[in-house]
């Protein structure tokens, strides 16, 4: 005669629970890792041009972005905005005729879980090698903002701070550098015409990399969020030997 056997309520609940519990972490995972203001690639040579792209997915609490801004930092030679269909870009010289302040105003407001990218091409100064090089970005939305300027400080990681700003690694100065894009006296028309002979699919490959970055909060996440799952089956597996 075969022998029937009823699950017990409170071990269908605890399967329940620690399926709930993985699934939360999983979701969780890209979220954290979405959060940020990304900038591809992280790291450049000193005296060439490099494209940066600063690519974000979310709004303010999930409010359209309208408008992001990037403080030029020193230790930048040149900087030379990238045209972009999807943004207006307004400038702010200094006294030497390069950009302080870069603004990207969206044709369209963005809404969060859409991924954008804004451009620059930039020459960083010899003086910059060896060193680490932010770019304070304050993102506007259409109800708040947020500033995405901290910066680790020693014994700090990135993890540790609520809004860091993207940061790039500055090396040796290049010994083949080429023609840079950005210079002093770089004018709007030059700025268009820079992007116009602009490799077409550089904006969608820095889209497509900043989003593809994974913080190191959002692995631990996924990591827990399988712990969670093998528990909550190694609880149902032991419930059942026992009553066999």
């Amino acid at each position: 005669m075969s022998r029937t056997h009823t699950r017990p309520p409170h071990t269908t609940r605890r399967i329940v629970l620690g399926g709930l519990l993985g699934a939360a972490l999983v979701i969780a995972a890209p979220l954290a890792a979405s959060a940020h203001v990304h900038v591809t690639p992280d790291e450049s040579a000193a005296g060439t041009s490099t494209r940066l792209g600063f690519s974000f997915s979310h709004g303010c609490e999930d409010s359209p972005t309208t408008a992001v801004v990037l403080t030029i930092p020193e230790g930048v030679d040149g900087v030379t905005p990238v045209a972009d269909g999807a943004w207006t870009i307004s400038r702010e010289l200094g006294d030497d005729g390069i950009p302080t302040q870069v603004t990207y105003t969206a044709v369209t407001p963005i809404e969060s879980g859409i991924s954008a990218t804004v451009s620059l091409d930039v020459i960083f100064a010899s003086s910059a090698s060896g060193t680490s090089v932010a770019f304070p970005v304050l993102q506007k939305c259409v109800v708040g903002e947020t500033d995405w300027s901290e910066v680790a400080t020693e014994g700090q990681t990135e993890d540790d701070l609520a809004s860091p700003a993207p940061v790039v690694a500055v090396g040796a100065v290049a010994t083949d550098a080429g023609h840079g894009h950005g210079s002093a006296d770089a004018s709007d028309e030059d700025a268009s015409g820079d992007a116009d002979h602009a490799d077409p699919d550089a904006s969608g490959e820095a889209r497509a990399d900043g989003a593809a970055q994974a913080d190191p909060v959002a692995r631990w996440l996924a990591g827990g969020a399988l712990v969670a799952g093998l528990a909550a089956l190694g609880v149902a597996l032991t419930g059942r030997r026992k009553r066999s």
